[in-house]
């Protein structure tokens, strides 16, 4: 018996692993989070399979449901949206299950930024403007930020910036990151990426919060950086013609195939 965490991605069926359809169909038992999963996916679970929706549940339940079929042999899909490395609550639940001896695997999932920048057409790191992407989110109930893990700190990177969990606080983001960014920066919001109803709303951060005004909350993804409108910036040295590289073709020790 194993407990399958499987991360189901940013909501599109068609965007679920592979493996993770698999898993889902050879699994008698399928614990998913309702709230942010749809129900298309839960097409693959076998006839007969016990599925239970696990948004209402507290950590004792859904542990409670485990233990359940652990006693019986039976394997757990268990699925979370996006990708099951940040903000999943899986590692509670890894947790106790290594305090009970219970086996699992992770499978993981298109994380909602990604999907995010697939909406948006654009590649987060470009030459020149930004090589790095720092996925954060602002303090919330569930979960206070670090002291020192501020928008502050990571503004004055210059990193491309995906920031979760945090729509309601979009003005005063947009505000702290203009020190940094400048106010006319690229901003972005996206609300429910790859969703049939997704949304997309294109600003600075002079504008985004207007722009924005009370037409999206909760699953909505803030993206904020020079990348997302650079047109300026230089070709990467990767498919550079004189870039001596193993794969190019004309090298002794160039591959094959």
């Amino acid at each position: 018996m194993t407990v399958h965490f499987i991360g189901a991605g940013p909501g599109a069926p068609d965007l679920l692993t592979l493996r993770g359809r698999d898993l889902i169909a050879a699994s008698p038992v399928c614990l998913y989070a309702g709230s942010l999963i749809p129900e298309e996916m839960l097409q693959h679970c076998p006839q007969g399979a016990r599925i239970i929706n696990t948004a209402p549940m507290s950590l004792d339940g859904i542990m409670a449901e485990i233990v359940a079929a652990h006693a019986r042999g039976l394997d757990v899909a268990r699925l979370h949206s996006g990708d099951l490395s940040v903000w999943s609550a899986m590692g509670e639940q890894l947790r106790r299950l290594r305090e009970l001896g219970i086996p699992y695997d992770i499978t993981p999932g298109v994380p909602s930024f990604a999907a995010g920048a697939a909406a948006l057409g654009a590649e987060l790191t470009l030459p020149g403007i930004a090589q790095s992407v720092v996925l954060t989110r602002t303090s919330g109930r569930a979960s206070p930020m670090p002291s020192a893990e501020t928008l502050a700190a990571f503004g004055a990177t210059g990193a491309t910036l995906a920031i979760h969990l945090s729509i309601h606080r979009l003005e005063e983001v947009a505000a702290e990151l203009g020190a940094h960014y400048g106010m006319d920066c690229p901003a972005a919001v996206i609300w429910r990426a790859s969703w049939p109803d997704q949304r997309i709303v294109r600003g600075t951060l002079r504008s985004i919060a207007a722009d924005v005004g009370e037409t999206m909350e909760r699953t909505a993804l803030i993206l904020v950086g020079r990348a997302l409108a650079a047109e300026g910036f230089d070709e990467s040295r990767l498919y550079a013609a004189d870039y001596d590289r193993r794969f190019r073709a004309g090298r002794a020790d160039a591959v094959k195939g």
